[in-house]
């Protein structure tokens, strides 16, 4: 049961944005810090990522942990009401991400996710980017085979909607 009437949840979700969210903006801001100059949300693009860097070819993902599905502390759980409507929507969510990486993979780009929890942590995003521009050669994406090790350290947990450990 929805503690909210359709109205109060419409203008919720209305106001929900997918871009220019505060973990992108940290990250943007980082990069310019760190000297890097990039643009955003390129449309031609497969996933139209959040941040390329078309100089040295890599495109930044900033996904949200709820909307992505991945599991952590900030992302929460998914929603009681309607769940076979959020599992669904979640696991399309993860389809059409894994798709776009895999498409940017093929025609060259290097790409990194940057979830919503590590953007929170400015040591770790600081470290996470450094790592990321300075790699100018690509991953074996062909041993990235599991969903699981496909984004790399900051995976969903291998069982959707894990309650998080204290």
């Amino acid at each position: 049961m929805d503690r909210m009437t359709p109205e109060q949840r419409h203008r919720c979700m209305s106001r929900i944005r997918s871009k220019d969210t505060k973990p992108e903006q940290v990250v943007r801001r980082m990069l310019h810090a760190l000297g890097f100059r990039f643009r955003l949300h390129v449309k031609h693009l497969p996933g139209k990522p959040d941040i390329i860097l078309p100089r040295h070819k890599k495109a930044i993902f900033v996904h949200g942990c709820f909307w992505h599905s991945h599991g952590c502390r900030v992302g929460g759980k998914p929603p009681e009401t309607r769940e076979q409507f959020w599992q669904t929507k979640f696991s399309r969510n993860i389809a059409r991400d894994k798709s776009a990486i895999q498409q940017l993979w093929q025609t060259g780009w290097h790409v990194l996710v940057v979830w919503e929890c590590e953007a929170l942590d400015p040591d770790k995003l600081y470290d996470t980017l450094t790592a990321f521009m300075a790699t100018s050669t690509a991953p074996d994406y062909e041993a990235l085979a599991e969903q699981s090790t496909f984004y790399g350290m900051a995976a969903e947990p291998s069982e959707p909607y894990a309650t998080p450990q204290p």
